[in-house]
């Protein structure tokens, strides 16, 4: 009688349905009241849209204990319904307030019950269709129409950004300044990746985030330069969009072009290490070639030790004969030791003669084997091997003149004389030119090629280093000679003799055979030897940390070479097994089956 009474006072509808249920995981037994109506009755029912319906909730809330179960109802129902009365529970009610106990029950024992939460709410006077949420409105007030024409709607990797058209006109010459004032389709899709003809938004494949930058921009005029971005790529990205580098702020822009600079010192510096390692060969170079595939094998032998174990072992073998050869030059001054002939040469000369076969045979070999022999001849290890060699030749060549002409001068030739002494002193240089041998450690020493490379790389250091040690020796050199050419039995009658001092003493080698007399030479003495100890201070650190920094990455390169050639080589072992695994019969005979050569690739021809 209540509810029907209630139905009656408050025009609920008709269709309007109530059940109670008894939920057996409540503690306390409380109840649940559901409000199930159809479309129409929430839609098109007064009593359901206005304040009212709160309290005609609450009053059924609390004689629930009292009323019997109407009419059933599927769960499938009520869910729309309960979902639709939630999203629009902040601003049914804009001016009622509700009992906080109840509200703080319902919240703890009834997360889904359709009633406003608290949280701040507003009016609302709209009586439009309940079914359209409130939040799809909301979305299409704030949205701006794309295809206004002040508006220029750019995708930027999936990211949409809009700017207004009047601070993309201020940089006509950019990209996005070209497109807005574009109105030629086939121009427009040429400056961007696609178009999109509904939205009028132009999409472009780049990289969202970096485009904030360029955002940023077009609206304060100011294009930063962060420290987390790539030089390269931001360089990339600015020639894209139509940027340069003077819109950047002078402190952004000093330290990016010194950013840039260090990049490209290193990018440079990492491949001419890449190229000390890994030898310049093109393995598609030796397919036309003939005999390509022995040669390249036997490249790979002399020249590349991570090759292949007996590639290895020849790089092992080829150190010991330059060891053994230097010993043998050394051991030749010996006196003692050049008593022992064997068909008129001592026993070093021939160990020094078989080293010099060897290391003939091996550049020569290393001459037929290249792809590339402008490259070998250019190459500085190669011209060591030249050098290496080219002494022992020599001297046969000036050692048969000399025998030439000491039989002329047997018959008292005097111009045959002379071009003996002559040629003996050349001889000589000959000789010592041999000590260049042990330069050829340099291609299997990694710390001989990492100071070569500091000492190249460095070569602006080194070469201001010996011009401050020439004025130095200058400057002393005079001021040495001003002070004690006065001075009896002095040694600096002349700057040319004063020379000698300054030199040692800016090396602060300090021999004592040459010394200043007078007190204020001595005083000269100290400030040129205080000028040296500086001068020499300064560029050992710089040239110590590059040949360390080298060092280190020649060796990482190495590593990174080696475990290449590893892996490459595994796999093709692990090619040819599987090739010889899986390879199908030719031809089947009663007595025997015949395979067919070359595996896998023999399969698809």
């Amino acid at each position: 009688m209540a509810t029907a009474k209630m139905r009656r006072d408050h025009h609920i509808s008709s269709t309007t349905l109530i059940r109670l249920n008894s939920t057996s995981y409540w503690p306390t037994g409380r109840m649940i009241c559901h409000i199930i109506a159809d479309s129409r009755s929430v839609s098109t029912s007064p009593s359901l849209t206005g304040p009212f319906t709160f309290l005609m909730m609450e009053r059924l809330l609390s004689s629930m204990n009292s009323t019997r179960t109407y009419r059933a109802a599927t769960m499938t129902t009520i869910k729309p319904k309960l979902r639709i009365l939630k999203k629009r529970r902040s601003s049914l009610f804009a001016s009622v307030k509700r009992d906080l106990s109840f509200s703080q029950s319902i919240e703890e024992e009834e997360s889904e019950f359709p009633f406003s939460q608290d949280s701040s709410v507003k009016p609302w006077t709209s009586m439009d269709n309940l079914d359209t949420p409130i939040e799809e409105k909301e979305q299409k007030k704030d949205t701006p129409n794309p295809r206004r024409s002040n508006i220029v709607n750019l995708n930027v990797g999936g990211k949409v950004f809009h700017i207004p058209k009047h601070l993309v006109l201020r940089y006509p010459s950019t990209r996005i300044g070209v497109l807005a004032l574009c109105n030629d389709p086939v121009k427009r899709l040429a400056l961007c990746d696609d178009y999109n003809v509904q939205n009028n938004e132009f999409f472009f494949d780049r990289d969202p985030m970096f485009f904030h930058y360029i955002f940023h921009f077009y609206c304060s005029n100011v294009l930063w330069v962060m420290d987390s971005l790539c030089p390269v790529n931001f360089e990339e990205e600015m020639s894209f969009w139509g940027l340069k580098l003077k819109d950047t702020p002078r402190c952004c822009r000093i330290l990016f072009e010194e950013k840039v600079d260090d990049i490209r010192d290193q990018l440079k510096v990492n491949q001419e290490l890449i190229d000390e390692i890994k030898p310049h060969q093109d393995g598609e170079g030796y397919k036309t070639m003939f005999l390509g595939g022995f040669r390249k094998a036997l490249w790979d032998l002399m020249e590349n030790p991570y090759s292949s174990l007996p590639a290895k072992a020849f790089a092992v073998f080829s150190s010991l004969f330059v060891l053994i050869s230097i010993v043998a030059m050394t051991m030749n001054t010996v006196k003692e030791l050049r008593e022992y002939k064997i068909a008129g040469k001592t026993y070093m000369e021939w160990i020094e003669i078989s080293s010099i076969l060897f290391f003939t045979l091996e550049y020569f070999l290393r001459l037929v084997t290249t792809s590339n022999i402008k490259h070998f001849l250019r190459s500085a290890l190669n011209f060591v091997d030249v050098v290496a060699v080219m002494p022992y030749f020599l001297q046969i060549v000036f050692e048969t003149f000399v025998i030439d002409a000491e039989d002329a001068s047997a018959q008292e030739d005097l111009k045959a004389m002379s071009r003996v002494s002559k040629v003996s002193k050349v001889l000589k240089v000959v000789k010592l030119m041999r000590i260049f041998r042990i330069l050829k450690l340099a291609r299997h020493s990694t710390g001989m090629r990492a100071f070569g490379f500091t000492i190249r790389q460095c070569s602006e250091q080194v070469c201001c280093l010996f011009l401050f040690i020439a004025m130095g020796i200058f400057t002393f050199s005079a001021l040495m000679h001003s002070v004690e050419v006065d001075q009896p039995g002095t040694p600096f009658s002349s700057i040319p003799d004063a020379w000698w001092w300054a030199a040692v003493s800016i090396s602060t080698v300090g021999y004592g055979d040459v010394v200043p007399i007078s007190y204020l030479g001595r005083c000269v003495a100290f400030g040129c030897i205080s000028f040296g100890i500086i001068l020499n201070g300064m560029p050992i650190s710089i040239l110590f940390n590059k040949f360390s920094d080298y060092y280190a990455k020649l060796k990482e390169q190495e590593y990174t070479f080696s475990n290449t050639e590893r892996t490459f080589q595994l796999r093709k072992r692990l090619r040819r097994k599987c090739d010889n695994c899986f390879e199908p019969p030719l031809e089947d005979s009663d007595d025997e089956i015949h395979y067919r050569p070359g595996g896998r690739q023999a399969n698809q021809e």
